[in-house]
């Protein structure tokens, strides 16, 4: 508790304009806020990647400001230097499942095992003490028959429930997401009403801003280009530098434009066809999470379906087990990519989610 029987809130801060925000806003609801930063960079990464992320060199000044801001709110700011566990945990992730022929979702994993948990965990080592911890996500918790149900933020241009799918019981029980109510365009002009300087700072757009080649610390590997026939059509200097859907890039003189349909990691190998070999019917997921709504289905349920961040839902159904789904999509859907989530709705509600073993194309 904070002083005077206040509850205390910490506010994972990252310099931007949402996490600012969301601290002013609990404190003028009463809250004592706190401030929760995570120093995950190591240094291991040229100096010379430029642009807004959350992994590079640009994280030292965005601690500056995360301090010069709180010295002047009367906040308290703790910096946490968790680069070691990230490291361990998140780019372990990264580079492995690349080098398997996956497509990861770091901002996933980050949220779950580091901002939602170890940064939390460790705080309360350090002897810090807080009743909620609150993040600047666009998204909604809700309780319903004594169970926590993770919303769509209701800006569906910036809603990031997709990212936090995998936050358990008892870390919902005690988040707050203040901005899940407001559009982006809002949250920016109550920072300039209250006068923030970040009222304008750009979003990050990725969790890293250079070439993903510089955190998978592989040697050019060439191997073949082939299409779906088996043809060879050209070569590659390393099957993690493609992903499932990508067109540019390819360096292939066909008749057809090209993208990339499938990576082929034991034999080297990526796969390439036309637009019409990037659709599939389904897939199949697995390390499935079920949210507050459903322990997990016992028979074919209809749901709305997102199976990339940057996509939007589509209807699905889903049949199986409770840690092996099956999806099939009512209509064929492009670039369904292994190693991605999929997140499973009901209307604005977060059922549940997994991660993509495998897409199905009859």
């Amino acid at each position: 508790m904070g002083s005077f029987g206040m509850k205390t809130v910490a506010v994972g801060l990252s310099g931007g304009v949402d996490s600012t925000l969301t601290a002013h806003l609990l404190k003028e609801q009463g809250y004592h806020v706190i401030g929760l930063s995570m120093s995950i960079y190591n240094g291991d990464i040229p100096a010379h990647v430029t642009g807004d992320a959350c992994y590079g060199p640009t994280e030292k000044q965005d601690i500056r400001d995360i301090q010069k801001w709180a010295a002047e709110h009367d906040i308290e700011a703790h910096i946490l230097d968790l680069s070691e566990p990230y490291k361990k945990t998140v780019l372990k992730y990264f580079r492995d499942s690349y080098l398997s022929g996956l497509t990861p979702n770091p901002c996933v994993m980050c949220n779950t095992l580091m901002k939602f948990g170890l940064l939390a965990e460790e705080a309360r080592k350090q002897g810090i003490q807080f009743d909620y911890f609150a993040t600047g996500h666009y998204a909604r918790i809700e309780k319903h028959n004594g169970r926590y149900i993770l919303k769509k933020g209701i800006d569906p241009h910036k809603d990031q429930s997709y990212f936090l799918y995998r936050l358990t019981q008892q870390q919902l029980a005690t988040t707050l997401f203040p901005l899940g109510n407001y559009t982006k365009d809002q949250v920016r002009e109550m920072a300039r009403a209250r006068g923030l300087t970040v009222a304008e700072k750009a979003d990050s757009q990725d969790f890293y801003a250079g070439d993903y080649s510089d955190l998978l610390g592989q040697s050019p590997q060439p191997g073949p280009i082939v299409l779906t026939t088996g043809k060879i059509l050209g070569q590659h200097q390393g099957f993690w530098n493609y992903t499932i859907g990508q067109r540019k890039g390819l360096g292939i003189a066909y008749p057809e434009p090209l993208f990339v349909v499938d990576i082929d990691a034991s034999h080297n190998r990526v796969i390439v066809g036309t637009a019409k070999d990037t659709y599939g019917t389904g897939c199949l997921a697995e390390n499935i999470v079920w949210g507050g709504l459903i322990d997990f289905p016992t028979e074919s349920t209809a749901v709305t379906a997102k199976y990339r961040s940057s996509g939007k839902t589509v209807p699905a159904v889903i049949t199986g087990e409770n840690n092996h789904i099956r999806v099939t999509f009512d209509e064929p859907q492009r670039a369904i990519t292994r190693g991605q989530s999929i997140v499973f709705y009901r209307d604005d509600c977060v059922l549940g989610g997994g991660i993509i073993t495998e897409s199905i194309s009859t």
